[in-house]
C-alpha cells in the first residue's frame, strides 16, 4: 500500500538530516520538493523548517512506521522539551493507504494536516489526487 510520511527540520544542518532521514526509511517510491517554510507555533524566533514528504511503498503498517519514525527523530538527536519547539527531525505520519487509525498517540490520516500548507504543498507534488479527493488545499 502507498504510505506518505511529512518530514521537517529547523536545527542544525537541516538538509543533511533530511537527506539521511530518507535514506534510511523503505521503500521508499518517490520524494517531494524541499519546502522552506515559517515555524508554525512554539517559541518566537525559530529558523525556518525545510519540510518534505517522502512516498513508501510497504507492507508497514501505520503502527511499525511510528516506530522507524521515532528511530529516525531520536537517531537525528531530537529532543521533545517544548511543543512546537525547534527540531532536528520531525517525522509525522500523513497517510497510510486508506487506513484510519484513532489511537492515543497515533492518528491516521495525521489529524491537522489539511491546516498546514507546509504539508499540503509537497503531499500535493506527490499525490495531488489524494489531497482533492480527502480534502480542501
Amino acid at each position: 500500500m502507498r504510505a506518505y510520511l511529512g518530514l521537517g527540520s529547523n536545527l542544525g544542518d537541516s538538509r543533511s538530516t533530511l537527506r539521511a532521514a530518507v535514506a534510511a526509511l523503505p521503500d521508499v517510491v518517490a520524494v517531494s520538493p524541499v519546502y522552506e517554510t515559517s515555524p508554525v507555533g512554539g517559541a518566537a524566533g525559530q529558523a525556518p523548517y525545510l519540510n518534505l514528504v517522502v512516498a513508501l511503498e510497504t507492507d508497514l503498517s501505520p503502527r511499525e512506521l511510528l516506530d522507524i519514525a521515532h528511530d529516525l527523530e531520536d537517531a537525528a538527536g531530537r529532543a521533545r522539551a517544548e511543543r512546537n519547539g525547534p527540531r532536528t527531525l520531525d517525522v509525522d505520519i500523513l497517510l497510510v493507504g486508506d487506513l484510519t487509525v484513532h489511537e492515543d498517540d497515533l492518528v491516521v490520516p495525521h489529524p491537522r494536516m489539511w491546516e498546514r500548507r507546509f504539508v499540503l504543498a509537497p503531499l500535493a507534488d506527490l499525490a495531488e489526487g489524494a489531497v482533492t479527493r480527502l480534502g480542501p488545499l
